[in-house]
């Protein structure tokens, strides 16, 4: 998968104010606001971004937190993880691997079989349903 690299004028031409925001510049959306939390239909969900596929909607759940939370990624590898120190958390930071958009982050409280949380910003997201 070649990388992705555009400018920040590119990304901003792009891109919406709050998912420039959240993707290039790694912020947050504030929780029960994104448009996606609530999507409960059949689809994938893809970077807004680069349309890289990310989740798959049989791996969603509602994990009660405020953002769209999935247990795995659709495709082994489209996801890299990096240590995220800000905030004065340890955390761990998810961007796609083919574009670098700040995603959200993932956490070791997540349901069966990966055990994992991955709580993802509904702004860097593009739902495509089935």
């Amino acid at each position: 998968m070649d990388k992705i690299r555009k400018t920040e004028t590119e990304w901003k031409l792009q891109l919406s104010q709050e998912a420039f925001r959240v993707t290039r510049q790694a912020g947050t959306e504030r929780p029960f606001s994104g448009e996606l939390y609530r999507v409960t239909a059949e689809g994938d969900y893809h970077c807004i971004c680069c349309d890289s596929l990310l989740f798959k909607s049989g791996t969603k759940f509602d994990a009660g937190c405020g953002w769209p939370s999935f247990w795995q990624e659709a495709v082994p590898g489209s996801i890299e993880r990096h240590r995220d120190l800000s905030h004065g958390m340890i955390r761990e930071e998810v961007r796609c691997a083919r574009c670098d958009a700040h995603l959200g982050h993932v956490f070791p409280d997540g349901p069966e079989p990966t055990g994992e949380r991955y709580c993802i910003n509904s702004v860097a997201l593009k739902f495509y349903p089935d």
